[in-house]
């Protein structure tokens, strides 16, 4: 449970600032107003202590999900946005589940941030959240206000506890899960006990408004609520345990019902803050779609009565039965609302993009690591692969021209060597401060989002694959070290042509440049059908150089071809240069070969160890010789 209890603290992807003025003014306001409340009439204190009941229990149901679900939310959330139909419908289906559209949302904006799904598979699943969430309110209403719920809620914790104790992940899933059902329905059972004792003291109805009036006092009360308990869901259960123990009028219940849906936005909006771009995009589709229907079930208000009068008649459903009479009003507003955003759906996205502009990349700067993606295994994962990428590209483009070669004609060129030959003309380039600018900067933030992650609970594997992948970026960076020290050389010898000296040089250059020209090329090529072979050959043929440079250097400075200081230099950088390619080996290694499938498995079988590597190079040495 103590998860549970530290899932009901603000969001990560609430900034700093921003959980500093809330528990400045927010806490305070929300005590104080709650002592106040207990003060004036003891018997609310049930029915904020029933609230607050069903609220722990929506919390541990999202916990037991999360541990039972081994993240199949995320992984079904990824394949789900193939088309928008797809999208609602895992919408409805999540959130059916779930209970808690809120929860949807912050996956939606994560995953969004860490760019595994489109934005229009984000709204689509947004609108289906709205409709999903619908659900609890005919599950509360069919059930939980007409038998007594709290007889099954005591068994269900009392299991709940065994569960929780196993050692297996499932079974403390399912034990997580089964006591968020029970904290519901128990949460349910003291709201609805709590206002039939309240309105022995005080009778609410005398507050109730009716007209435009009504609809709009009552619309904002709704929204309040809703952004005082993040939960729309708990919300409705509020109004519905309220309008059955008659504390509430039916039209009021309508407005504050339309209400809770503005309000339930505020969950996204938060999770927003800490996103990207693209998740602060679908926290504004969010707000705009739930705001365009609640208008519209503002304004068409009458002819929604009489509908929700004709489809209650139709079904059966009593006339004075008017919980189950919003959880119908309920559903038809909101379908309604996705009804009329769909044919302008492209029209919405045109207007986010245009709205919300994607900021020129800075490359200088961490591109994927945001608040938003650390909530969920998937995201940070993800988003953490495509940082060192990032941190890739920016650094081979410094390797290339730390060497005198223009990147995009390295990658477009035939013959490397004849390129490399070709080019004299030194760059403009203060390697020492693009380094800190252009590689420091992101490889400090990836270590610090690893240091997140290792704070938080995740699975021994993907803990494995976040630090295998810092590892990647430390290799990227002590290669772009190894060809700082290179630089100095570089324009010394291979600006102007000095004869053999020169000529090493150039084959030092050519070597980095073809490598990271085959390692392009692998990233190039699908997932499924990347080959380790070439890794293990181009290894081994640098392990070969490596030995072999001295013999060779030893032999021109015999022949009188190369001098001393020539000589020393060269060692020196051959090393550093060797050294760089052993990096960026390893780190396509570890980056792009999948270990998961059956192709990576058997190359895994034929791939060289460290003693056929060395055999291997002995035997290459042997007969160059």
């Amino acid at each position: 449970m103590r998860a549970a209890l530290v899932r009901a603290c603000p969001p990560d992807g609430v900034p700093g600032a921003l959980r500093v003025v809330m528990t400045r003014y927010y806490l305070p306001i929300v005590v104080g107003a709650l002592l106040l409340t207990f003060w004036v009439s003891p018997d609310a204190q049930e029915i904020a202590a029933g609230v607050a009941i069903f609220l722990f229990g929506m919390l541990m149901l999202e916990d037991g999900f999360k541990l039972f679900g081994g993240g199949a939310l995320e992984r079904i959330l990824e394949r789900a946005t193939g088309s928008t139909v797809r999208a609602i419908s895992f919408g409805i289906l999540s959130t059916t589940l779930l209970q808690s559209s809120s929860l949807v949302s912050v996956i939606t904006i994560s995953f969004l941030s860490a760019g595994l799904i489109s934005l229009i598979g984000g709204v689509g699943i947004i609108f289906g959240a709205n409709i999903g969430t619908t659900t609890g309110a005919w599950l509360v209403a069919g059930l939980g206000l007409k038998i007594n719920i709290a007889a099954y809620a005591m068994p269900m914790i009392a299991l709940s506890i065994v569960l929780v104790f196993q050692k297996p992940k499932p079974l403390r899933g399912i034990g997580y899960a089964l006591a968020g059902l029970g904290f519901l329905f128990l949460g349910i059972h003291h709201m609805k006990e709590g206002f039939e004792a309240f309105k022995d003291q005080i009778d609410l109805t005398r507050f109730a408004l009716t007209g435009l009036l009504g609809l709009f006092v009552y619309s904002l009360v709704g929204t309040a609520a809703t952004v005082v308990m993040q939960s729309s869901h708990a919300t409705m259960v509020l109004i519905l345990t309220a309008l059955s123990a008659g504390q509430i009028s039916y039209e009021n219940a309508l407005a504050l019902a339309i209400g809770a849906n503005i309000g339930t936005t505020i969950t996204a909006i938060l999770g927003s803050l800490g996103a990207n771009f693209q998740g602060k995009r679908l926290a504004l589709a969010h707000l705009i779609f739930n705001t365009v229907t609640a208008l519209v079930a503002l304004v068409l208000i009458a002819p929604l009565r009489d509908a929700v009068d004709w489809i209650s008649d139709l079904v059966g459903i009593a006339p004075s039965d008017y919980a189950m009479k919003l959880a119908v009003f309920h559903t038809i507003f909101n379908v309604l609302g996705v009804a009329l955003m769909l044919p302008v759906l492209n029209r919405l996205i045109a207007f986010l993009v245009h709205r919300i502009v994607e900021p020129v990349p800075d490359v200088s700067r961490p591109r994927y690591l945001n608040e938003a993606v650390d909530e969920f295994p998937q995201t940070l994962e993800t988003a953490l692969r495509k940082e060192v990428l990032h941190l890739y590209e920016n650094a081979v483009e410094l390797i290339l021209h730390g060497l005198n070669l223009h990147r995009d004609e390295v990658f477009a060129t035939d013959d490397v060597a004849d390129l490399v030959r070709h080019s004299r003309t030194p760059f403009e380039l203060d390697l020492d401060e693009s380094y800190e600018r252009r590689v420091k900067v992101i490889y400090a933030g990836i270590v610090e989002f690893t240091t997140r992650v290792g704070d938080k609970r995740v699975d021994h594997d993907i803990a494995e694959r976040v630090y295998a992948l810092r590892d990647v970026a430390s290799e990227i960076v002590q290669a772009v070290k190894s060809v700082k020290h290179l630089r100095k050389n570089v324009l010394r010898y291979t600006v102007r042509r000095q004869g053999v000296t020169t000529e090493l040089y150039d084959e030092l250059r050519t070597e980095l440049a073809r490598i990271a020209v085959e390692i392009r090329k692998l990233g190039q090529i699908e997932p499924e059908n990347r080959s380790a072979l070439w890794l293990d050959q181009e290894r081994a043929q640098i392990e070969d150089d490596a030995r072999m440079t001295s013999q060779r250097v030893d032999t021109l400075i015999r022949k009188g071809a190369l001098n001393a200081t020539a000589a020393t230099s060269f060692m020196n950088d051959s090393g550093y240069a060797y050294g760089a390619m052993r990096g960026l080996i390893e780190a396509a290694r570890s980056y792009y070969i999948e270990r998961e499938n059956a192709m990576a498995e058997v190359e895994r079988l034929l791939s060289l160890d460290e003693d056929e590597l060395s055999e291997a190079v002995t035997e290459h040495a042997k007969t160059s010789r």
